[in-house]
């Protein structure tokens, strides 16, 4: 298993892309191309990136066999209270722009195969749902085994 951890690929194969639309498009395509790779060879891969637009995640999703869409569902006022990074704060004091969910939007996926909704239930308890889905999922997929 591989995990293609956002902020990671955003220094590294991303590195330069913005946070404009386009750019924000072209950071998802990408991560979206490695997980094709990845999947063509076995490997079952999590994306944990913000993915703020249906289009640029319809587009993976054509383009790898074994796409499973997972929404974590939080709603903003829970996100600015859990900011370890502190985005939140510099955005409404005017230092970072384009923040999704605040200055930009975040559309909602329209049918994931999964929502969790992480301000009802803590860490673990969501790491589970998503596991177990992917188990259950994994013994009636062939593609998936």
């Amino acid at each position: 298993m591989q995990v293609l951890d956002g902020d990671v690929v955003r220094q590294t194969l991303c590195l330069g892309l913005g946070y404009g639309r386009a750019d924000r498009d072209e950071n998802i395509r990408r991560i979206g191309f490695v997980a094709q790779l990845l999947a063509k060879h076995g490997v079952t891969t999590i994306v944990a990136a913000v993915s703020p637009y249906r289009h640029a995640r319809d587009q993976v999703r054509a383009l790898v066999k074994c796409f499973i869409e997972v929404h974590l569902r939080c709603p903003l006022d829970v996100l600015e209270s859990r900011d370890p990074k502190r985005l939140y704060q510099r955005a409404r004091r005017g230092e970072l722009n384009g923040l999704t969910g605040l200055q930009d939007p975040y559309e909602e996926p329209l049918e994931p195969e999964l929502v969790v909704d992480t301000s009802s239930e803590d860490v673990g308890a969501s790491v589970r749902r998503v596991i177990g889905y992917l188990d259950e999922v994994r013994g009636s997929t062939p593609w998936l085994r």
